[in-house]
């Protein structure tokens, strides 16, 4: 059996489905140990895995934003996506590096495996000597600059005709030489401070692996004539089964009526007058029952309930999911794919991080309902639910997507894809492994 090493960014949405993945492998015989951040021990360490903390900036703790973005909220659209990305994925490199640098050292893993977001990982490849198979787990929509797609970041359907296609080069220009322009130049002086040249637009870090594995259906993705051969598609990670609670109303979900789920996530929710107190308030009057997830949260911050609601703070989706009808969320990418996985269509009110993507790849494939704003006011919301309930193509779409992520083993398509990599390589082994 081989020896990996996993490293996440401590950021709950990445490190859910790399400590799945690495409790999987381990199940199977092989050495894990999973670096990430501190806040994480607990969680790691009670599967059974071996646990190392990040050091310096890079171990932040996600549930207390002012600390590691504090001013997010001074920005907006585009550029609070660059604050954003500049902080938690850029700025961060140099510790990340060094972190799993000196745990390659120790351990002489046969692989590496890290979040696409964890970018001090890509620059182990450019070590010279014996280095370990680096591969990397997407758990975010594929970032690769493609003819007739716009800009990552920017939430635009595939262009449909030459214009469009031009349309999108010229915004790739202004966006890599303006718009990301910081990002970039922060990115080289991230890279000079290991002692390394950056020769790639940081956007396009997904190319540079040994091995890049896209959790999602393939058709959740757009069309990619070029996408780079290191890029495999590999369906849903599991669910953890032992994640969240049944409550005592859970006899409700009987299949009397339609079940509406609306969360917030574990981040983005501090504020639930964003989209779960729209929908509540859109949905109260009528024939369904309206599940939320309050990301754990206390349940009473959501304030007064209306008599066809129900929440608690962290729920089973292997339990909920196949008993809902509709999945309105704020588009986090892995709660996107388990709805998905059970051909559950949505209503997404994504607009941070790498949630327009997420909604735009929905609404593309004709699964759900893209609000196009992140405060949706409670007509919109219930339009958008009652549109979903009364239109049959948004479940069709769903169940076709749920069908192709059903012919996937994603654990195990990542295991023969780190075999086959290692088996590749021309590097001789590290002495002693």
């Amino acid at each position: 059996m081989a020896t990996y090493l996993l490293a996440s960014s401590p950021i709950h949405g990445h490190v859910g489905p790399m400590l799945q993945v690495g409790s999987a492998l381990r199940a199977r015989g092989h050495d894990i140990t999973m670096l990430t951040g501190s806040r994480f021990r607990d969680a790691v360490e009670r599967r059974g895995i071996r646990f190392e903390a990040l050091r310096g900036r890079a171990d932040f703790d996600d549930r207390d934003p002012d600390t590691y973005i504090p001013d997010r909220e001074r920005y907006r659209g585009l550029r609070r996506a660059q604050y954003e990305i500049r902080s938690l994925f850029v700025e961060t490199i140099p510790d990340q590096f060094q972190s799993v640098s000196r745990l390659v050292q120790e351990l002489s893993p046969d692989a590496v495996l890290v979040d696409n977001a964890f970018g001090g990982a890509v620059a182990l490849t450019h070590v010279t000597g014996h280095r370990p198979v680096v591969a990397a787990l997407g758990v975010t929509p594929l970032s690769q600059t493609e003819p007739g797609i716009a800009p990552h970041g920017m939430g635009l359907p595939p262009a449909r005709t030459a214009a469009g296609r031009l349309r999108y080069r010229a915004m790739g220009v202004v966006a890599q030489k303006v718009l990301f322009r910081e990002v970039q130049q922060v990115a080289r002086d991230m890279y000079a401070s290991i002692g390394q040249t950056l020769d790639f637009p940081i956007m396009d870090v997904a190319s540079r692996y040994d091995a890049f594995f896209q959790t999602g259906p393939r058709a959740l993705d757009y069309p990619r004539p070029h996408l780079s051969p290191n890029v495999s598609y590999i369906g849903v990670i599991p669910q953890d089964p032992s994640a969240g609670e049944v409550p005592d109303w859970w006899h409700e979900l009987d299949g009397s009526r339609p079940v509406v789920h609306v969360t917030q996530g574990t981040i983005d929710n501090l504020d639930f007058g964003r989209l779960v107190r729209p929908t509540l308030d859109a949905l109260a009057g009528d024939d369904v029952l309206v599940v939320v997830s309050t990301g754990n949260r206390p349940v009473a911050d959501l304030g007064p309930l209306p008599a066809n609601a129900r929440a608690a703070a962290y729920l089973r989706y292997d339990e909920l999911l196949p008993r809902t009808d509709v999945f309105v969320t704020n588009a986090g990418f892995g709660g996107t794919q388990a709805a998905l996985s059970y051909g559950v269509p949505l209503v997404l009110a994504g607009v941070t991080e790498d949630k327009p993507e997420v909604t735009a790849r929905v609404a593309w494939t004709g699964a759900g309902i893209d609000l196009r704003t992140g405060t949706p006011d409670a007509a919109a919301v219930g339009a958008a639910v009652h549109r979903v309930l009364d239109e049959p193509s948004f479940t069709a779409a769903a169940a076709r997507l749920q069908r192709e992520i059903a012919g996937h083993d994603a654990v195990d398509e990542i295991e023969q894809g780190l075999a086959r990599a290692a088996a590749s390589r021309s590097l001789p082994r590290p002495h002693g492994a």
